[in-house]
């Protein structure tokens, strides 16, 4: 079978982070690697490509087309999905990523033929060897079928991580960054999160069980990264001694000479300091710390197990092993204009390189939903609101105009004045940091119009 597995183009209208954190189609690459014996798979990234859905169909002729889905692709996936059906309606639609987890339901549509919920070797191998023998397939384990009125098996499963296949995105790879890191590979080295932060989508979908992905298979992907920076998406790689023993035993084994940005927690800064120098000297450049707030009970309401007081420890040992800090924090909707100016003088005394300041989102599906429903500015179902970068939340006290007006001013503040500019000029040159500041007037400019409305 001919198989076109697609990453959708980006939302223009959308405030996200791909303009500073462009990162390869990690899923597709894994399920390329899994049919690749079997199929004829190719990965089109619209992100990059200039060519549209429709021409590309008429040049490689699928079978089916797979789609991979974040909440706020959802419209225009189901406008791909019509697209295929209209050249040719006898091609197979499918539909999977994070958004096909967390909210299938946003998929039922005559264009949609199958819902990958999950994804797992078992999975595929079952779908494919189904839909050789017959027209039309009953539910299985984690796909939900039209034909079946997207009735579901019942199993909730996790997605499996598999050997991507990191020559199938080989035209593209160049495009693909972390900040002033490109190009990078992503990859992970342990799936599941025992943190469990009210706010976080990871370890919902990954488990609140941390386990380490086989030792093997992580070998083979780390032999197969030609990139010199590798971004680990984990969602703490330091979680425990354990891992962190594994990965620099692993290192030194493959004499691996690469850059590794990865995110970490400040219970892990601490906890594992001991570990921090030997990471700093085997390649480890940066971390991707959340501090989300300068206050403690807001930390205690999201289920931290850190402090502000924590963060600051973290921070002072960061720096001791010159380990670059890109600090997240979450504006709360209950802020008013002395909270934002708390959270700038917090970031003063943390000084961390990048700082990314996002409004507090609470995800369909999430518990956190439930608590701000009757206080949404949008609904379920508007996808391309659900970005990190929009207000969702109506402010309780201030107005919205001078809520995005607080956070544009902070965000502006901290980069201009806070954030180690010259360091990350030395560090990414005036190309990429040319790069990061278009990325960052267009949040401006979002920002702005969204003021103004």
């Amino acid at each position: 079978m001919r198989i076109l597995l697609v990453r959708p183009p980006r939302i223009k209208q959308a405030i996200t982070l791909s303009d500073f954190m462009f990162s390869e189609p990690l899923g597709l690459e894994m399920i390329y690697g899994a049919l690749k014996e079997e199929h004829e798979v190719e990965i089109f990234d619209m992100m990059i490509e200039a060519e549209s859905l429709s021409e590309k169909i008429n040049e490689f002729r699928p079978q089916m087309v797979g789609i991979t889905s974040l909440c706020i692709d959802v419209v225009k996936v189901l406008e791909l999905c019509k697209e295929t059906k209209e050249i040719n309606s006898c091609i197979i639609t499918a539909v999977g990523g994070t958004q096909a987890y967390l909210n299938p339901e946003g998929f039922y549509d005559y264009n949609v033929d199958y819902i990958f919920e999950y994804t797992t070797k078992d999975n595929l191998n079952s779908f494919f060897a189904s839909i050789n023998k017959e027209d039309i397939i009953p539910p299985k384990d984690g796909i939900r079928s039209r034909s079946w009125s997207y009735k579901s098996t019942g199993q909730k499963g996790r997605n499996e991580y598999m050997l991507p296949d990191r020559k199938s995105t080989e035209k593209y790879r160049q495009e693909y960054s972390y900040f002033g890191y490109k190009p990078a590979a992503i990859m992970e080295f342990g799936t599941g999160c025992e943190k469990v932060c009210d706010f976080c989508l990871r370890w919902r979908i990954e488990g609140a069980k941390e386990k380490l992905i086989d030792i093997d298979l992580t070998k083979n992907d780390l032999r197969n990264i030609k990139e010199p920076t590798i971004m680990f998406i984990d969602n703490d790689f330091l979680c425990s001694e354990e891992k962190l023993i594994n990965f620099i035993n692993i290192v030194r084994e493959l004499n691996l000479k690469k850059n590794y940005i990865m995110y970490g927690s400040t219970k892990g800064v601490i906890l594992y300091e001991k570990y921090l120098k030997l990471l700093s000297d085997i390649g480890l450049k940066a971390l991707l710390v959340g501090y989300e707030t300068f206050s403690n009970d807001e930390l205690s309401k999201y289920h931290k197990s850190s402090s502000t007081d924590d963060n600051i420890k973290a921070a002072e040992i960061l720096r001791k092993y010159k380990i670059d800090v890109w600090a997240s924090f979450m504006a709360h909707p209950d802020w008013d204009k002395k909270d934002f100016d708390s959270l700038r003088k917090y970031i003063q005394k943390l000084k961390p390189q990048i700082t990314t300041i996002s409004p507090l989102t609470p995800f369909p599906n999430l518990p956190m939903f439930k608590v701000f429903e009757d206080r949404l500015l949008y609904g379920r179902e508007d996808y391309e609101r659900w970005s990190f970068g929009q207000v969702m939340i109506k402010p309780s006290k201030i107005s919205l105009k001078d809520y995005y007006y607080e956070l544009l001013k902070t965000n502006l503040y901290v980069n201009i004045f806070f954030n180690k500019n010259t360091e990350m000029i030395k560090k990414y040159g005036i190309k990429n940091i040319y790069r990061i500041l278009k990325g960052s007037l267009r949040a401006v400019k979002k920002y702005t119009t969204l003021m103004n409305e």
